[in-house]
Parts: C-alpha cells; structure tokens; sequence
C-alpha cells in the first residue's frame, strides 16, 4: 500500500476556516470533543495527468436492477460482471458489444435504501450487491476489458440510522454531536426549492437538506474532512476505483440562508481536488451541480472537479428533439461551447433522477435514435444511463424510472430468476435486449453504431465544435476539428424531410483544397466532394438532396492529393 498522500490540508485549512467561521447556520453552536485526533497533512507535488476521460463513454448503472446472479431478485456486482460483454467484450473490431469504456455505479456502500443515497458504512460494499471482494472481483474484470470504474459518493449527508448520527443524537456532549449541523433554536428558514430543511431532535435541531433521513455532515468540523478523505483514499488505493461521481456537491457547506455554491464549498473542493490527484492522478471526479451554466462552470474553471453534468444542455436537447425544433439546442449549445475549457463538461440526455428519454419524447423511437446521435457526436464526456440503449421508459416517482434491465423477452425480462425487486415495465417482451441486438435498425445497433464510432474517430471525442450555416433551418449542422481528422455533422430535427439543405463556412483550420466525403452512420452514399477555400471555408455545399426526417449523418471528410 502506498503511503497515504494526505492532500494539502494546512492550506485548505487556512483558506476555509475564515470562510466558515462566519457560517450562521447554527446560530448556537455547542462546543464538543473532537472524536478523531486533530489531523496532520502533508503538500503533495503537483502531478501530470492523462485526462482519459475525454475520450471516454460512459455508462450509469444502477446495480439492484441490471442483473441478479443469485436469484434474490435484486441485481447484484457478480451479474454485473456476467453483463460486462455486452458493455464491452475487449475486443475494439467486434462490434457486438455496447463499446462504452467507462461505468458510474450508482451508490454500492451500505445503506438502509434501496437507492443507497443515505450511507451508513462507507467501507463496507451493500450487502445486497456482495462483498468487498465481489467489487474487487469486478474491477479487474472491468480493466480487462478496458472499462473505467468510478462509483457514486455522498459526501453532503449520511443517513440518520449511521452510528455517526445516532452517536451525535445523543446528546450536545456527543463525541460525533459536531460532525453534524446543529442549532439550540430553530432558524426557520426553508431550503432552496422552500423544504424543510431543520428538524427537532431531543433538545436541538438539526439540518438536512433532502430529508430528514439524510442529515448533512458538518464540514466546518475538520474533523470530517479527515474522516472522508480516508474514505476517498480507501476507495481510491485499497478499492481500486478510477474515481467519483460527487453527489450534491454544491451543497456541501451552508452560510445561513444561501445553501448553494458558497465560497466554503468552492474552498473545500478546491483542497479536495488536490488530494485525490495526491493519492491517484488518473482519478477522475465528476460533479452533481444541478444547475444553469454559469454556476456550473467555476466548479470546473477553477479545478476544483474534472467534469460537471449539463444540466442546462441535456434539457435543451430533449425539448429540441420533443418539439421538432433545434431553436433551445442551438442556443445552449453554442453558449455551452463558449463557456468551457476543451469539453470540460460532461453531457447526457436523461438520468436516475429524471424521466426516461423515450417517455421524454413521446415513445417515437425515432426521435429517441435523434437524441443518441446528438449526444454521441458533441463535445463533452457523454454519459448513457443504463436502459437508454434500447429505448426503456419510465416516469416519476423513482422506482419507475430505476426499473430492472430488460434483457430478453424470457420471464421477468431475463432479469433475474426469482421475483424482481421492483416489477418490469409491461413492455419488456417487445424491448430488449436480445430483440433488438438482431435487427439492424433498433435503437440498441444505433448507440452501439454510434459508440464505436465515437471511439474509431478523434475528431467525435476531442474536436473543436464549429457551426455551420444552414439554408434549412430544421438542419443543424457542426464541424468537428482535430489535428487527426475533420467530420461534419448534420442533425435534422423536422418531422418531414428536407430538400436542397445547403451548408457553408466562413472560416476553419481546414487546409485549402478538395475533400472526399464519406458517410459514417447511416450509410448514405455518393456524396460530393467538398471544395475548402484558403480561408478554411466553403460554401453552398449540398450533401444530399434530401435528409431523412428525425436522423442525423456523420460525415467524414478526406482531403484528396494531387500527385
């Protein structure tokens, strides 16, 4: 094991205290012994880092619901590993398989839930899913195949039934009383969206933000941040993890009423980044801001997290694609690309949290095909919530959008052998898998077409985005731009076919001279060359005559040389 690199914690220590000190939301504190020996720290050195998530694709999976091994009725990590050829066999020139090469897990720590957001060990794996030795067993499984593993991590809160909370339950002189938010007196005042947010406890209120199940830890305390970077640190080298997907991060740390994005929390994530380098330069962390842009983007402008989900985009592409229009795509795309440094920013199209794609868009799978095909040709690191594949719906409350995989059309869709947890949506024998693997225009053979492509061409993964004008305005049309290659991307989010679509550009770093033109997704043919200009530009380029309702071409483009 290697020595623990315990991040620059004294300089942490510096820049937060103040911060924090001037925290009102527990108006009157009550002093008590710290549980933990004060915590020492040392600096690490700054470290060089890959950053191979640009190129990756990932895939979220909940494990109660992707496949049980043992009958129970509950998914577990050794049906996860019986699945992981379908995600990706190893074998980059196969095709048959997903082709993703990197998985979130959603919360696998012991918890009272079957979401597992309200954690009472952070050592131990839930027992539901295995062992700590079924996660190992999963891990090297997944490096030989290629795939990244980072799992879900709660740090804002833990449940209330941990021995942490039933410890500073207790009693004001508790051990662990200040690894909590507490206040003598109710401050009254709601959470962001108006919840109830303090709640009584013997003599003292406490406060949690999502439920009062779930009561936030206190991170003015260092003794908490000492406590979670050992997790950080057990996960990371004894665990083997490639990183985090950080829950909630913007509500870390309260100042009274503004419980949001505070400099406190911008502070502690700030010392945060640098440990997890110090321990593991190649991990990865992925942050929950539920949020507009612009308050998304400082968590990752200033280093603080390596990706944020886009939030703001992943709505605009599903009200795009919903109403036929690219009107709110477009303009949050274009604001997206401006804002960030080098797709610094993760992109999906739907998660755990909300209603699945293809309830989103009306069950027209065509649309659904559309939406794929925008996520998996932007810029960005995308993210594919299990299911989305093969066009699984699933509306609000949870449980119904967190519905067991649907593998096959055999009992409880070859989910497992015994009585699923929660049932399958009705119509699992027409949506799965196995159906859709053997026709070649399913929604399934579309991500897995698009996946490889992503991953055969840098352009898709790394590109500059340039847009590109366009006589039909249903047609958006972007140029991806590498060193490697140059591909066009045309989007038609009409209803009806469009005629005559004509594409220009002012202005790129495209060399002067005459392109061949090949079709990469849907097999369009016999496309004309395209003339570049000594400007980098072209114009009035007319691909095909008509474009496809709902569909979108990947075209890559192939300078010709003159002898």
């Amino acid at each position: 094991m290697k020595p623990k690199p315990i991040a620059a914690f004294l300089i942490w220590l510096v820049l937060i205290l103040p911060l924090v000190a001037c925290d009102s939301l527990a108006p009157n504190p009550t002093p008590s012994p710290s549980p933990v020996p004060s915590p020492t720290f040392s600096i690490p050195a700054p470290v060089e880092r890959s950053n191979w998530w640009h190129d990756a694709v990932f895939y979220e999976i909940f494990v109660r619901s992707f496949y049980d091994s043992d009958g129970d009725g509950i998914g577990d990590l050794q049906g996860l590993i019986a699945k992981l050829d379908y995600l990706n066999d190893g074998d980059p020139s196969s095709g048959d398989d997903l082709g993703i090469t990197a998985i979130w897990l959603m919360p696998i720590m012991q918890s009272p839930s079957s979401h597992g957001y309200d954690v009472i060990d952070y050592y131990t794996v839930e027992r539901d899913y295995g062992t700590n030795e079924d996660f190992h067993a999963l891990i090297d499984a997944a490096h030989a195949r290629g795939i990244r593993v980072i799992i879900d991590l709660v740090l804002n809160h833990t449940s209330s039934s941990h021995p942490w909370f039933i410890n500073a339950s207790s009693g004001p002189d508790a051990p662990y009383r200040d690894w909590y938010v507490w206040s003598d007196e109710n401050p009254g005042f709601p959470g962001p969206w108006g919840q109830q947010v303090w709640y009584r406890r013997g003599n003292a209120y406490y406060y949690a933000l999502f439920w009062d199940q779930m009561p936030d830890l206190n991170y003015r305390n260092p003794a908490v941040t000492a406590e979670m970077y050992e997790v950080i640190r057990f996960w990371l080298e004894d665990m083997d993890v490639d990183g985090f997907r950080l829950d909630a991060v913007r509500h870390l740390i309260e100042d009274g009423t503004q419980q949001e994005s505070t400099p406190a929390t911008h502070a502690w994530l700030d010392g945060f980044h640098d440990y997890y380098t110090g321990i593991e330069p190649e991990a990865v962390t992925v942050g929950e801001v539920w949020a507009d842009t612009v308050t998304v983007v400082p968590y990752v402008a200033r280093d603080e997290l390596d990706l944020a989900f886009e939030f703001s985009l992943a709505e605009a592409i599903i009200e795009s694609v919903a109403v036929n229009t690219n009107t709110a795509f477009r303009s949050r795309l274009e604001q997206v690309v401006a804002a960030y440094d080098a797709g610094d920013y993760a992109t999906f199209l739907t998660n755990h949290d909300q209603n699945r794609v293809m309830t989103a868009v009306g069950g027209n799978p065509d649309k659904a095909r559309l939406a794929a095909t925008i996520l998996l040709t932007l810029p960005g690191t995308p993210f594919i919530y299990y299911g989305e594949e093969i066009g699984m719906t699933g509306q609000k409350p949870d449980e119904l959008i967190r519905t067991p995989m649907q593998w096959s059309a055999d009992a409880n869709g070859g989910f497992t052998s015994g009585r699923p947890w929660q049932p399958l949506n009705a119509d699992y024998e027409t949506v799965n898998v196995a159906v859709q693997a053997a026709d070649p225009h399913s929604l399934l053979n579309r991500y897995r077409a698009l996946i490889h492509l992503r991953n055969d061409h840098p352009a898709l993964r790394t590109g500059a985005l340039m847009p590109l004008e366009s006589t039909c305005r249903p047609v958006y049309a972007f140029l991806r731009q590498c060193e490697e290659e140059n591909v066009l991307v045309l989007l038609n989010f009409s209803a009806q076919e469009q005629h005559g679509c004509a594409f220009s550009l002012p202005e790129s770093a495209l060399e002067e001279g005459t392109y061949a033109v090949e079709e990469l997704l849907v097999g369009l043919s016999g496309l004309p060359d395209l003339a570049v200009d000594a400007d980098g530009g072209f114009a009035g380029y007319l691909p095909a005559a008509a474009l496809t309702p709902h569909e979108g071409y990947v075209l890559l483009l192939r300078q010709r040389r003159t002898r």
